[in-house]
Order: structure tokens, then sequence, then C-alpha cells
């Protein structure tokens, strides 16, 4: 699955948010029980793994200059879920985005 969020920030400012805001992925889950690990392969990409509640998602985050798009692997179990995975990552990671 394939979620592109639009931004108008130079790729320096999204790398420093989404660095420095990647530990409040783990509170977007319901629940509060998610770990989320986060790493960085170069500097316009970013891994994700998320596990909660026994299920694991893993993805990786792309920085374009007009967009940054989320890729997330969803397992079979889950797939029903795809379009609200997709509306939560969509809002959540504007607020990843978002000026403080």
């Amino acid at each position: 699955m394939r979620v592109p969020i639009a931004h108008d920030l130079p790729r320096e400012e999204v790398r420093r948010r989404l660095r420095e805001r990647s530990p409040e992925i783990a509170s977007f889950v319901p629940g509060g029980i998610a770990e989320v690990t986060t790493a960085w392969p170069d500097e316009d990409h970013m891994t994700l793994g998320v596990r909660a509640m026994g299920q694991g998602i893993d993805g990786t985050v792309i920085i374009e200059d007009h967009q940054v798009v989320f890729e997330v692997n969803l397992p079979l179990a889950l797939s029903f879920m795809e379009p609200m995975v997709a509306g939560a990552i969509r809002d959540k990671g504007q607020k990843l985005l978002a000026k403080k």
C-alpha cells in the first residue's frame, strides 16, 4: 500500500521533523502497546516496523521533493483494514510533518 502526503518543505526539514518526531509514532496506535522501530538506511528513506497485539507491519517512508510516501506492507490477515490504515497514515503523517 502506498500513501503519498504532499508537502512544500525542503527535504532537509522533512528529514529533521521525521527524525525528531518518529518516537511519537507509537502513540498513534490505539491501546498504547505498540513497539515501533525506525532506521535510516539513507537520508531519504526511513524504515519502519510496528508491532502490536501479536501483529507486525513493516514499511518505508520515502522523502521526495513535494511528497512523502509511506509504503506499508500489510499482512494478509489485516488487508481488510487497508482503507482505515491509509486514512490514519494520512492524518498522522501530516501531523508528523506539521510545524510545532
